[in-house]
């Protein structure tokens, strides 16, 4: 797969919206776990490997266990997240994938248990910013750096 173009070059302008969006959502006071979850649930849903690769990095960094990360495409099957999160990941599968759920009533009554009003719309405009880089990226063909391959003991 070949890049189309550099979209960030292309219309400075569009980038900087996208990135005052992001600085929003960085600023919220969501917690950082919850912020992580969004943007790794999402970019996995929409098959964004430049954004899958750098949200792993940074849920890394910031000291989620390899478990949460890897079990993050699986998450219904796995005990591994907490009710908040499991509320939090059905509805950013249900906004993520809105042509096709309608966000049903019960991702929103299950969010609704666990999060007020302000924190339910930061989490959604959140959800929607990290859509916004997945479109661009998944767009445009972005390509993710390549870590040294993994060795065989």
């Amino acid at each position: 797969m070949q890049p189309r173009f550099n979209f960030f070059k292309a219309s400075p302008e569009s980038y900087k919206a996208v990135v005052a969006l992001e600085e929003f959502v960085q600023s919220s006071g969501l917690e950082r776990r919850f912020i992580h979850l969004i943007k790794l649930r999402a970019s996995i849903i929409n098959g964004c490997a430049y954004c899958v690769d750098m949200h792993v990095k940074e849920s890394r960094h910031d000291g989620l266990s390899e478990q949460w990360i890897n079990l993050m495409s699986v998450w219904r099957e796995s005990p591994v997240y907490d009710a908040r999160e499991r509320a939090l990941l059905g509805w950013v599968d249900a906004v993520t994938n809105i042509a096709q759920t309608g966000i049903p009533d019960a991702a929103y009554e299950e969010l609704k248990a666990h999060f007020s009003e302000a924190e339910m719309t930061k989490i959604t405009v959140a959800i929607g910013a990290i859509n916004v880089w997945n479109r661009l990226a998944v767009g445009f063909r972005s390509q993710h750096p390549l870590d040294k391959p993994a060795q065989a003991a």
